[in-house]
């Protein structure tokens, strides 16, 4: 619903935010690597999660979209809310939780605070293959990055336009392998149209 807030940081603490924007603070709780990287009194921007509970409207602020994607990966876990998503982030960086998921390093995922054998083993099971395709994209971003934001952003488009996302992967490196990789946003999302 909240896709981000950019406004200026007024207060700052290891766990929440207040930013303020046209005369309205937004207390938004935060990692310790998003604190890290906030100077207070400066004009920030966090990518925000909103959780919506019977008794209480929270967000949750990131400064990094791969922080908050790493995030609601994690929270789509069984036993894990939002608040244990956060912790992991404040525990491990996101290159670290993806590492430590992909290599099935169970004890590093112990390690964090209220995470058990068994969630550890949960994370590992449900979210490997989708943080495998993660760090594989991040790897490609790092020596294509103009293609890879043109197919990440038809990639959201045909998401939000009804396509399953694996559908819309597969279909994606299909035109990929056909089309070649140097292809317009649109000319992507036209091509996925015609092929479904």
């Amino acid at each position: 619903m909240i896709a981000y807030i950019d406004g200026k940081l007024t207060y700052k603490d290891p766990t929440y935010v207040i930013i303020e924007v046209g005369g309205i603070g937004y207390q938004i709780k935060i990692s310790l690597n998003t604190y890290a990287g906030l100077a207070e009194g400066e004009r920030c921007k966090l990518f925000t999660f909103l959780h919506i509970k019977e008794d209480a409207h929270t967000l949750y602020g990131f400064s990094e979209l791969a922080e908050k994607n790493i995030f609601l990966h994690l929270i789509s876990i069984s036993g894990v809310g939002p608040n244990t998503g956060l912790m992991i982030l404040s525990s491990l960086s996101v290159p670290e939780i993806q590492q430590a998921i992909v290599r099935e390093d169970v004890r590093t995922i112990q390690r964090i605070k209220g995470i058990g054998a068994k969630t550890a083993q949960r994370l590992i099971l449900e979210l490997k293959d989708k943080l495998k395709k993660d760090v594989l994209i991040d790897q490609a971003n790092v020596s294509a990055a103009p293609h890879n934001t043109n197919q990440n952003e038809a990639l959201s488009a045909l998401i939000t336009l009804g396509f399953a996302r694996t559908v819309a992967e597969k279909t994606l490196d299909a035109i990929i392998k056909r089309e070649g990789s140097h292809l317009t946003v649109e000319e992507y999302i036209k091509l996925a149209l015609k092929s479904s």
